[in-house]
């Protein structure tokens, strides 16, 4: 099947909500309809043909300190693993981090599971991007639905208000 890349602020139909009002903020944000039976990365990539070196995945942590909870998203290339117990945990200084359940995800996130972005996430989220991604010319990331894909520089996605780039991969 064959992707038809779209700027996404003429198809905001296939965005999550809280991703609509936050496309036109980002430079060059482009979208394409996909099957939502194959959102998931790896079954993405082998119908689409697309690379996984090309395609970022959006983890949301959940940061523990002092019966305290806080969550942050990591973009980090599907080739590779976020180290939420290493990296992330000392960098949001808490004193444990883990995958955030999928349900808070979904409901704090307004967006689906499979889906998640860091386009639109809320306000005091802080945005981890992986070094490698943000290298790269062009990344393929959620839409906060299921059905359709975003493309975006990593460039646009370090510039994101909240981003820090670091070496998430352990």
């Amino acid at each position: 099947m064959t992707l038809h890349w779209v700027p996404a602020t003429e198809r905001i139909d296939l965005l999550a909500d809280p991703v609509a009002l936050a496309v036109p903020a980002v430079e060059g944000v482009e979208v394409a309809e996909i099957d939502p039976d194959l959102a998931d990365t790896a079954e993405f990539c082998e119908r689409y043909g697309v690379r996984l070196d090309e395609s970022a995945n959006c983890v949301v942590v959940a940061a523990k300190r002092g019966g305290e909870t806080r969550y942050a998203a990591c973009m980090v290339l599907a080739t590779m693993r976020v180290d939420v117990n290493g990296v992330v945990r000392r960098h949001l200084d808490a004193r444990k981090a883990s995958f955030a359940p999928m349900s808070e995800a979904v409901e704090l996130s307004g967006m689906e599971y499979g889906g998640i972005t860091p386009l639109g996430l809320p306000d005091d989220w802080p945005i981890l991007v992986d070094t490698h991604v943000a290298e790269h010319a062009r990344v393929v990331i959620g839409s906060g639905v299921r059905r359709s894909k975003l493309a975006v520089s990593g460039a646009a996605l370090a510039a994101l208000k909240r981003a820090e780039v670091l070496p998430l991969a352990g």
